[in-house]
């Protein structure tokens, strides 16, 4: 049986939400309504899509029997703003896997989430809502992935990685098995975690041993360890 196309709602019209668009067309599964970006200060069609402000949400939805909305933006902070500032259902969040990605029959995705082309989810891993898994990253076996993550192009995630809410992962960064990244931390594109990174902190290198708060000081249990 040919399962139903939906419409669906994109917020966010910048680089993100494009390639989101094509993720959510080539799975078959969707079939973009509009972009709402608070850019646009009124409705107005362009290419057939509506493009609207934010504020059309509501009504959107209203006039557009069974639509699902997902949130495009890569910024994890900015992304997890305006998912409380919309206060939706959970279920009214698309969940969006390019037909590319291999996905594990075991494997978890969240609402809101976005899986894009080449990305790889292996046995038991767990993504959360609304993250990010771009194109080519590798989530290994028994990976836990926060909401709000945002995992780059080309990470290479080793089996039992731990992603906390809000963590960048850079594009090409590598992490061993069973490490961990704190809440709203960053590593930073092309570092290797050989060890735990706490949360509210930039980790960047090979080995990512250069760890500061985002504040600017370097934790002091961290000081041998960023080289002060």
């Amino acid at each position: 049986m040919t399962e139903k196309v939906q419409w669906l709602i994109i917020i966010g019209s910048g680089g993100h939400g494009k390639v989101a668009a094509d993720a959510a067309v080539a799975s078959g599964r969707y079939r973009v309504a509009a972009f709402a970006d608070d850019k646009y200060e009124s409705d107005r069609i362009k290419g057939g899509i509506l493009h609207a402000p934010l504020a059309s949400i509501q009504s959107l939805l209203n006039q557009i029997e069974d639509a699902r909305v997902v949130v495009a933006v890569g910024t994890n902070s900015i992304r997890m703003q305006i998912v409380k500032r919309l206060n939706l259902p959970e279920e009214k969040y698309a969940t969006i896997i390019h037909p590319k990605a291999v996905i594990s029959p075991s494997a978890k995705i969240g609402h809101g989430s976005v899986i894009f082309a080449g990305a790889v989810l292996n046995a038991d891993a767990v993504i959360g809502q609304h993250a990010i898994v771009n194109s080519n990253a590798v989530v290994e076996h028994d990976c836990v992935i926060g909401d709000f993550v945002h995992i780059s192009p080309a990470v290479a995630m080793a089996g039992g990685v731990h992603i906390e809410m809000g963590a960048h992962i850079g594009i090409g960064a590598c992490l061993i098995p069973g490490v961990s990244v704190g809440a709203w931390s960053t590593l930073g594109a092309g570092a290797v975690a050989i060890r735990d990174v706490p949360a509210d902190c930039t980790a960047v290198g090979v080995p990512a041993s250069h760890i500061r708060a985002k504040n600017g000081l370097v934790p002091s249990v961290h000081l041998k360890l960023a080289g002060g």
